[in-house]
C-alpha cells in the first residue's frame, strides 16, 4: 500500500465533498452549537456557587469550576461527535456506487487498500477537523484553574481514536450495504449500540446477577449487607466509548486538604472502574477498564478496514442485485 496513493484517494475525495459548498456553515453551526452549550454550562456552574456559598455568614472561598466545566464540556463534545460521526463515512463506498464513480477507481492502479484507506482518512479528517474547532472552548476552564493545561491533548487524542474506529465501522457498512439510507441508518445504529446498548445490557445482566455480601467490620464493630452486581460481567461496559473516554482521561492532581476542588472526573472513573471490583473493597483501588475498551475498539476498526478492503476487490465473483457498476 503505497502512501502517496492513499492521501491521492483522501485529496480526492475532500475535493468532492468541498465542493458541495454546504460545509462553510456546517463548520460555522458546529462552532456556535458547542459555543452556546459552554456558555450555558458555565453560567449554570457559577450559579451553583453562587447559591451554595450566599448561605454562610463567613462563607468559605468558593471552589473552582473549572474541573467540572473541563468533565461536562468533554462529555458534550464527545456526544456531539458522536452524533456527527456516523454521518462522515456512511455513505463513501455505497455513494460512489450509486453515481458510477466508484469502478473508476477500480479500473486504476489503485489497489483496495489505497481505496479504503484514504476515503476512511478523508471521512475520519473531516471529523478531526470538527473535533479540533472545539478546542479553544476546551482551553475555557483554565480560565478558572484546577485543570491542567496538559489534560487537554491527551482527552482529544483518545476522542480522534475513537471517532476514527466510528468512521471505519460506518465505512464497513457502506461497503455491505447497498443503499446509502440504509447503510447510514445501520451506522447510528451501530453508535447507539456501542454507546446506549452496552448500559443497558450491562444493567439488565446486573440485575441478573444480583448478589448480597455481607461485611464484617473489625474490631467488633458489627457489619453491614450490601447489594451489588457480580463483578465478572464489566467487559459489557468496557467497549462503551464513553467509557474508554472517561476511564482513560487524566484527572487533576490532589487539591489541599483545605480546599473544596474536587474533579468529577475522578468519581466517574471510581464508578466505572467499580463494576471490576466487589463491592466490599475500596472503588478508588479498582483496576483500569480503558485499556480492555480501547483495544477491543481498535480491533473493531481493524476488522471494519480489513471487510471494506476485502469487498472492494476487483474483479467482484458476484455483485448484489441493484447495484451499478459504471
Amino acid at each position: 500500500m503505497s502512501a502517496r496513493a492513499v492521501l491521492l484517494v483522501a485529496r480526492q475525495e475532500i475535493r468532492t465533498r468541498l465542493r458541495t459548498g454546504r460545509w462553510r456553515w456546517l463548520l460555522a453551526s458546529w462552532v456556535v452549537v458547542v459555543g452556546i452549550f459552554t456558555l450555558l454550562v458555565t453560567l449554570a456552574l457559577e450559579a451553583t456557587n453562587d447559591v451554595h456559598y450566599n448561605d454562610f455568614e463567613n462563607p468559605p472561598p468558593p471552589p473552582s469550576i473549572g474541573p467540572a466545566l473541563f468533565t461536562i464540556l468533554i462529555i458534550v463534545v464527545f456526544s456531539l461527535i458522536m452524533v456527527v460521526s456516523p454521518a462522515l463515512t456512511a455513505q463513501s463506498i455505497n455513494g460512489d456506487r450509486e453515481r458510477g464513480t466508484l469502478a473508476v477507481l477500480q479500473v486504476t492502479r489503485l489497489r483496495p487498500a489505497e481505496i479504503a484507506v484514504g476515503k476512511l482518512l478523508a471521512g475520519w479528517g473531516v471529523g478531526v477537523a470538527a473535533l479540533a474547532l472545539t478546542f479553544p472552548f476546551a482551553l475555557w476552564p483554565l480560565v478558572y484553574g484546577g485543570v491542567g493545561a496538559w489534560r487537554i491533548p491527551i482527552v482529544y487524542l483518545i476522542m480522534a481514536v475513537l471517532l476514527g474506529v466510528v468512521c471505519a465501522v460506518a465505512q464497513a457498512l457502506s461497503v455491505l450495504v447497498v443503499r446509502g439510507i440504509t447503510s447510514t441508518m445501520l451506522a447510528y445504529a451501530s453508535v447507539f449500540a456501542l454507546c446506549i446498548g452496552t448500559l443497558i445490557v450491562y444493567g439488565l445482566m446486573g440485575a441478573a446477577f444480583t448478589q448480597e455480601r455481607t461485611v464484617v467490620l473489625p474490631e467488633g464493630q458489627g457489619s453491614y449487607t450490601t447489594t451489588s452486581p457480580s463483578d465478572n460481567i464489566w467487559w459489557v461496559l468496557a467497549p462503551n466509548p464513553f467509557v474508554v473516554l472517561l476511564d482513560a482521561s487524566p484527572v487533576a492532581p490532589e487539591p489541599p486538604r483545605d480546599a473544596y476542588n474536587q474533579d468529577p472526573l475522578k468519581d466517574l472513573q471510581s464508578s466505572i472502574r467499580s463494576s471490576r471490583q466487589p463491592a466490599d473493597e475500596d472503588p478508588y483501588d479498582a483496576p483500569l477498564v480503558w485499556p480492555y475498551g480501547l483495544a477491543a475498539n481498535l480491533v473493531l476498526g481493524v476488522g471494519s478496514v480489513l471487510i471494506t478492503i476485502r469487498r472492494l476487490r476487483a474483479p467482484a465473483t458476484s455483485v448484489p442485485r441493484g447495484v451499478r457498476i459504471a
